[in-house]
This record gives C-alpha cells, structure tokens and sequence, in this order.
C-alpha cells in the first residue's frame, strides 16, 4: 500500500515501529542494513517492502537522518511501506517466537522428579495471547521464515505446537544471550530444525539402554558388596555415563584424538568402570583396603584418575581422568592446563586434536570462586584451548541444603556460563536421547566455534551426599518423590519396550549379563584398548632423586653469542628509555665489561636452555617485564605498542619460549600451570607471584596438588614458583613469601625450597631444575632489592663454568681460625649483614649462606662448617618474625649440623600477627636491630 507522510516522525508514528517496539525493531534492522540474510526471512520480508534507495546501504542513524532532512526541505515523496497493521501483526509474531528463545527453557520439562524448585515465576509471553493472538487465529496461515520442517508459512495453531515441542521438552536450549550472530544463529538452527526430537536408530538406542544399565548395574553391585561404604553414588543421574561416552564417539568423528577429563567425586567410580575402562576387580581391592602402592600414601578411591584408550569406529581416542582432591573445582583449570599442554606438544595450534571436559556440581560450580576465574581465562592467550565442554550433574540439592536459595543467587546454577557468553543445554536426566544429542551438539558447537559449551544434566541423588547419610532429615518433601520414582533405566527401558525396540526379556538379560561381567572383575568397557606405554613421556624420569647428575657447564663462546641475541632488538622497535638502558647494559654484560645482573643472569638461564632445545614457559601478573622492572623479556614498540622477544629469535631450532602475562588470579593460573608441568616435562613451567605472599590465594593448589601430588597420586610435577621476598618497608603484604609453610609442607623429599642470593645461582638453579633428570616441584625465594643490588651481582665465569651451590661459605675476607662467630642466614638479609660488618671492621663473625633449606644439604653444610669446628656461638639470623621464616620448620637441620657442644640461637623480628609492620620507620628500626645483634658477640 502506498501512503504520503508529512515527515519521518509521522512515517515512525504511523508504522509499526513506533511505541515500545522501537528499539527492538531498530536493533534488528541495523542487522539487516549490515547484512540481510543476518535476519530473519521474515524480517527480510518486511525490510524489503521499504522503498527501494540507496539509504538502506547506510548506518541507520544516516537513514534517520536522510527521512528528517527530506521532511525539512519539504521534498514530496510517496514512499512505499508495509500495511502498519499487517507489519504490527509480524511484529508480534516474531516476538512470540523469541520469547520461546529466550526464555523457553524456564518452563522446559527438564526435572524428571517434577518437583521444579528452581522455578521462580511464570513466563506469560510464550502463550500467544499475551501477543494479541486469539483461539480464531490458530488456522490462520502466518510467515515463519523456515522456522520449522524448511517451511516459509505453517498455521498458528501448527506453529503454537511446534514451539512447545521445540523449547518446552527434554531439552531447554539457552542461548540468546549469546552476541556473536553465527554461533546464535547456528544453535538456533540446529535445535528447530531437529524440534527437539533427536533421531536415533534401533541400535544406538539398544546402546544407549546398555551403558544406562552399566551405569545402574554398578551401582547397585558395590551398594550390595560394600553397604554403607561411600562410593558417591551417580544413581539418578545415571545418563552422564552414555553422556560421556557419546561426547567420546563424537568428538572422535570430529577429529579428536585425547581428551583429558576432570570431575569431582559424583560418579567418578562409575567414571572410571564404565567409561576409560578401569577393571572392576582393581575397584572392589580398593573397597577391601588392598594397597596396590605401598610406596605412596595413597588417596581415596574416588579421588584416582585413570588414562587408557578408547576405540571408535577403525580410531582411538586417548583419555585421560585427572586425579582430583576434595576441593571439588579446582581440578577445572588443571585440566585446562593439562589441554594446552598437550596441543602445544602436538603443534595443535587450531585446537582440532585435544579436547577439556569438566564436570561440575550444581552448588560448586556457582559457589567456588575459581570457576569464574577458570571462565575469565578460557579466551585469554595464554591460557586458550579452544573451548570446553562443561558439564553439570545437577542433582538440585547441592550438598545437605534444602533450598538452591542458600546456595546462589541466580536462577540456574549454569548462570555463570553467560559471563563469557557460553550456551547452556538444559537436559532432562530421565531422557538419554535428549542427552546424547546434547552431547553431540556440544562436540559440533565447540569444533565449529571452539568456544566453550554447558550441559546443564538436571537429574536427582537417590542417596544423600554420600551413603552414610539420611537425606531425609533435612530433605523430606524431595525424598518422598525420589523414592517412589524410578531409576533412569527403568524409564528408558519402559519407554523402549512400549516402542517396541526390545521386550523385557532383553532389558533384564542386559542387567544380567553386565553383574555376570562383574563377577568376573574384567574391563567391562567394549571399547577399552591397552595404552602404549613407549609413547609415555614420563618414563624417562622414572627413579631419580635430587642427587642425579646433569652437566651444568656451558661452553663461554656460545654463552657469548647468545648473550649478544639476548640483548638486541631490530631498530625499527623504539623501547622504552628505561628499557634501553637495561638492554644497553645487557650488551655491556655480553661484552665482558660489566658483571651480570640478577635479570640477565634469569634470562641467559632460559637462553640456554632454548638453545639445546628445552621449552620454557613462564607466567604470572606482569610476568613479561616483571613486577619489579628487572625481566623485561618482551620489548613493547613506543610506537606502535606491539612487543618483540628476543628469546624467540635465537636461531631456527631453539625450543619454544612463552611469556604470559596473566589474568588478574593465583588459583586458578597456578593450578594451570601445575596441570601444564605435569603433562609435558620437557618444558621449564614457571609461575611468578606478583608478591610471594599473593600465593596464598592459591594455597588449595599448593597443599592438594604440588606437595602432595606424588605421594597421594605418583604425579611427578616440574613446576617452579617464583616468590618474590623480602623486607624492605613495604608493609605486610609485600614483605614476606610465607617461607614457613613452604617448610612445613616439606616431607618425602617432596619439594624443593630455594633462596638464591646471587644471579649465577639463579641461573644454575633453573638449569639445574630443566636439566637434571628428576621432575619435582621448586619453591623459590626470589628476591625485589637484589635485583639490582650493587654487590648481587656474578662474573660470566660463575655461570658458564660453576654450578648450584646448595651452601655458600665466607667470601674470603675472614681468617677460619679467627672467627669467633658464625652467622647462618639465608636471603636478602645476608647483604644487610655484610655491609655492617665490613662498616664495623669486624673480622671475627663468618656469615653462611643456606640457598636450599629443603631437602637441607647435610653434606654441604659439613663441608661448609668444616673450617669452624672451634666455634662454639653460631646464630641463626632472619628477617622474618621468630614465628614465621624457616626458624620453627629448619631449627633442628641447623643444630645437627653445627659442631658438638656449639650453641645456637635466634635473632629475628619477635613473634607477630602479621608477617611485617605498616611504617616504615618502625621497620628500619627492627631491621638495625637485628642487624647489630647479629653482629654484636
């Protein structure tokens, strides 16, 4: 129809784009001005009406524009638009229908219990009244834009039943808040294309019914064998296993060839039976309290991981279930690490071969803190994998609380998954081909757009949290339900056999012949395939201790030459002036007219290293420059901001450096780190804390997986933490490392605590860590002030041809035979001392380093302390408070090693609260204090 408007504001009024639908259509027709297949068929249909000008090939704002300028000049123009009210009438169509996107899966059937705590309110506009439709306009033919079946128009009433069955059963898709258009348009497609009735055949779903009965069967089997044992039964939510198993097959098909795996307790027996294979026989020992590790101490059943593979169709898949402490999530970033690991082993830089699975709880996963922290990093460079697939066992209840209400504050659990914008699939657990269709459509949505994906699997727990405990007691009105409902694969079984796919007969011979296979204690997985252990790269480092030999020398011409790339960068790359000094220096350095520094003596570490072919990696806050100015391994161009690294520019076939600078966490970063170290240990993995006591973020991490990790799992773990450490006057939360509890984890030779305090003996002890053919973790102390202290500095000589030294004794200005005092210390302090006693003209105080307190070198200190066997006063001297520092943890390895009848004693900061004081003024004071009585005989 045509019609004549006065101006834009009477066209805008006039048509249906006006009122509160304004912004809504104005949104959408910027999509179609940029691109008009980016919209609807439907919305084509009602842009396209517009007058045909060259307007609608600009930015909206300029059509706005163009319609006001012709009002002002008064220019008659008939101009061609929709019928206002036919327009209107699409308009609330199609509003409709993204109501059913938007908010459909809130009223989706997706609690097999019926009991929809989670649900908060009604959603009025999917009911196409609310929209000004009536009951006389269900057979009215309406446009839909190949909605459903590929058709253009359907019936109302068609279309009203074809939206419940899309958005309202098994599956509740989420995914409109989802920005990029491709990936929305794509989930869009490929849920109402399907109309939420996933196709499978007769034998996929005799499969389906098979795995359900595994899942079951093997529950049952341990809660009759072992009754009242916790195993933390999956029953109820039984479909994860044909879940995980159907996210296996698939991923195969799209080209994956290892998939690490990480979940917490829910399931994981049931995990490692029925899905990598892990023989029943090994499982039941456990329950028995056989030890198959006398060597370790071991860690709970549910607690193990597993590796085996995993055959589908002529390929295998290589799997891996990392073993996981009792802090359920934080397993989630080591996975991750373990991924990246593994594609940067493999050159996998498009993602396509090594794909992360993480299972989550439905109260962990919106109540621990790293999984945000895990979210926040999952596009980040460093950190990347190309997306996830996360899974929730939602088994609405969370641990004992009665009320989702006390565990969160969204609506669903899976909430979190919008901060970076991932599509959630709600899923019933009672319907395994909704799940498996799930499954399929996360491995597709994740190899297409390698972003990460949720399964939301809402299901129920038909014990309490674990089998000990009465549910009832805090839960009575879901008890009830749970109770009387049946098992997942009686309700597939059921629904099999009213189909007419088996008889009963069939579905019991199932339960039958897989409790038979139990009996036997086999692998009760088809698909299990052996592992070829000569792949396994942890082999090599197989019974060795801190005492194996590695050659530590390097020859001087090629230091030198390395030395030289180290300090340049092409000329069109203008640095920063401060930076350039400290190349400047670097080149003088090179060039033997200055010693070396504490930043170019870590960087000719990792030159080295890459030299002979060693990886390094290295990543923190301000890790690329360091937080204390002294790394600066990436040179940021003033003028165009982009960064070179020397250390990737040494020659062809060096071995791969990376820098990260990291996302603002300590948790989930270091838990990263620790999953990359103990995936690949021929690279250097080292994390720097900004400040060493900002490790206590990451305190799970370090208790639950690097000190324990070896004893619990036989995880054998590389990683080295850079503490930067020290007492300089900058308060309590920038002094102090908290060397003691380092200490205190340290037992079983399980770590390694360092405090070098010269540049030559940082340099050896990251080669040393690299080259020695031993893989376990280091702790060191690293320091701020002597990083450019004027006497921490080394001769090239120290590097090239010297090596770790675990004690270092006097420097040679002492008589032995004169002292009448030995000093033992460690760290910064040591040049504190140093420069008073040479102030003081004092020749009868030695002072000894310790640079290793853990395992404490017992032969070196001997060695050390041979000269002083005549002295009876030795002091331990420290920086830290007396109740923190190595004192309580170290105390006896320095009394056993100090001569017979010597006495020892402690000069400290007293005991305190805080690890330093807030004023300066104070801090100096306590520091000359502990200084002259160090030094006072």
């Amino acid at each position: 129809m045509q019609k004549q408007y006065k101006n834009f504001d009477d066209w805008l009024a006039s048509s249906p784009f006006g009122g509160s639908n304004q912004s809504y259509i104005e949104e959408i027709y910027e999509q179609y001005l940029d691109d008009p297949h980016s919209v609807d068929p439907s919305w084509q249909a009602v842009f396209n009406s517009f007058p045909t000008t060259s307007v609608v090939e600009q930015p909206h704002s300029q059509v706005r524009d163009y319609f006001r300028k012709l009002a002002r000049e008064n220019i008659p123009e008939s101009i061609n638009v929709v019928d206002p009210d036919a327009g209107a009438r699409q308009v609330r169509l199609l509003q409709w229908i993204n109501a059913y996107r938007f908010r459909g899966y809130t009223q989706a059937n997706l609690d097999p219990l019926g009991y929809y705590r989670w649900k908060t309110s009604s959603v009025p506009e999917l009911d196409y009244q609310s929209h000004g439709f009536s009951e006389q306009d269900l057979n009215e033919t309406v446009t839909v834009g190949k909605y459903v079946y590929g058709k253009d128009t359907m019936k109302l009433g068609e279309l009203a039943e074809a939206l419940k069955e899309t958005y309202l059963g098994t599956i509740g898709l989420e995914f409109m808040h989802v920005q990029d258009m491709e990936q929305r348009n794509w989930l869009q497609s490929k849920i109402e294309t399907i109309n939420n009735k996933p196709l499978f055949t007769k034998a996929e779903k005799v499969n389906l019914l098979e795995e359900l009965t595994a899942a079951d069967g093997l529950e049952r089997y341990i809660g009759a064998k072992f009754p009242g044992a916790k195993r933390f039964s999956l029953e109820g939510s039984d479909a994860f296993i044909p879940m995980m198993k159907e996210i296996i097959r698939h991923a195969s098909r799209n080209g994956i060839k290892d998939i690490v795996m990480g979940m917490a307790h829910r399931g994981r027996l049931n995990m490692l039976v029925n899905v990598l294979g892990k023989r029943p026989e090994n499982l039941f020992d456990e329950f028995a309290g056989k030890h198959a590790h006398d060597n370790r101490t071991g860690d709970v059943k549910y607690h193990q991981g597993f590796s085996s593979d995993f055959a589908v169709d002529d390929k295998r898949v290589h799997l891996t279930l990392a073993f996981n402490p009792s802090h359920l999530e934080i397993v989630s970033p080591v996975v991750i690490g373990a991924v990246r690991a593994r594609q940067e082993r493999i050159g996998d830089k498009e993602f396509e071969k090594v794909l992360a699975i993480t299972v989550h709880g439905d109260s962990a996963i919106t109540g621990q803190g790293v999984v945000q922290e895990t979210l926040n990093m999952s596009n980040a460079r460093g950190y990347r994998v190309g997306g996830t697939i996360r899974i929730v066992i939602n088994n609405q209840i969370g641990f004992t609380t009665s009320n989702p209400n006390d565990t969160r504050s969204t609506e669903f659990c899976t909430d979190i998954a919008k901060m970076i914008q991932a599509p959630i699939i709600h899923v019933n657990g009672d319907d395994p081909e909704a799940v498996a269709f799930a499954a399929r459509m996360a491995v597709e949505y994740r190899t297409k757009f390698k972003r990460d994906i949720f399964i939301d699997l809402i299901s129920y727990r038909r014990h309490g949290h674990n089998e000990a405990d009465e549910p009832l007691a805090t839960q009575p009105m879901m008890y009830s339900i749970i109770k009387k409902h049946p098992t997942p694969r009686k309700v597939y079984a059921d629904r099999l056999t009213a189909e007419g796919v088996l008889n009963q007969d069939e579905a019991t011979e199932m339960m039958n012949n897989y409790r038979d296979a139990l009996d036997k204690g086999e692998c009760v997985v088809p698909e299990w395939r052996e592992m070829d252990m000569a792949a396994v790269d942890w082999l090599q480092y197989l019974n060795y201790d801190w005492t194996a030999e590695y050659e530590n020398k390097f020859p001087v011409d090629r230091f030198t030459t390395l030395a030289k790339r180290v300090s340049e960068y092409p000329e069109n790359v203008k640095a920063h002036s401060r930076v350039e000094k400290i190349y400047a220096d670097r080149k003088e350095m090179a060039d033997g007219k200055k010693l070396l520094d504490w930043g170019m003596a870590e960087t000719m570490a990792y030159a080295t290293l890459l030299d002979e072919g060693t990886h390094v990696r290295i990543s923190g806050e301000d890790a690329g420059r360091g937080t204390f100015f002294h790394r600066h391994a990436v040179v940021h161009n003033q003028n165009d901001g982009t960064g070179f690294v020397p250390l990737t520019h040494l020659h062809a076939n060096q071995g791969r450096f990376q820098v990260w600078d990291s996302v603002l966490s300590e948790e989930a970063v270091l838990a990263f780190e620790y999953g990359f170290a103990t995936t690949d240990p021929k690279t250097l993995t080292i994390w720097e804390a900004q400040f060493g006591d900002f490790a206590n973020g990451a305190q799970i991490v370090i208790d639950q997986f690097i000190s324990s990790g070896e004893q619990k799992w036989g995880r054998m773990c590389g990683l080295v933490m850079l503490l930067p450490h020290g007492y300089e006057g900058q308060g309590p939360e920038h002094s102090s490392a908290r060397l003691e509890r380092y200490l205190q984890l340290c037992a079983e030779q399980n770590i390694q605590v360092c405090i070098p305090s010269t540049p030559a003996q940082v340099y050896h002890m990251l080669r040393r860590q690299a080259l020695r053919k031993m893989r376990r973790p280091l702790v060191a102390i690293s320091p701020k002030s002597l990083l450019r202290h004027p006497l921490a500095v080394s001769r090239l000589e120290e590097l090239t041809d010297g090596a770790f030294q675990n004690v270092i004794g006097e420097i040679g200005e002492i008589n032995p035979k004169a002292v009448k005092r030995v000093i033992l210390c460690s760290g910064k302090v040591y040049y504190d001392l140093l420069e008073e006693r040479r102030k003081n003209n004092q020749t009868d105080i030695a002072i000894i380093r310790i640079e290793q307190l853990y395992p404490f070198p017992y032969t070196d200190m001997a060695k050390v302390l041979e000269p002083y066997a005549h002295v009876t006063d030795f002091v331990w001297c420290q920086e830290e408070p007396l109740n923190q520092g190595a004192w309580y943890c170290s105390k006896h390895n320095f009394e056993a090693s100090i001569p017979k009848g010597a006495s020892l004693t402690l000069v400290s900061r007293p005991a305190s609260a805080s690890p330093a004081v807030g004023y300066v003024s104070l801090h100096n004071q306590q520091q000359r204090e502990i200084i002259e009585k160090a030094l006072s005989l």
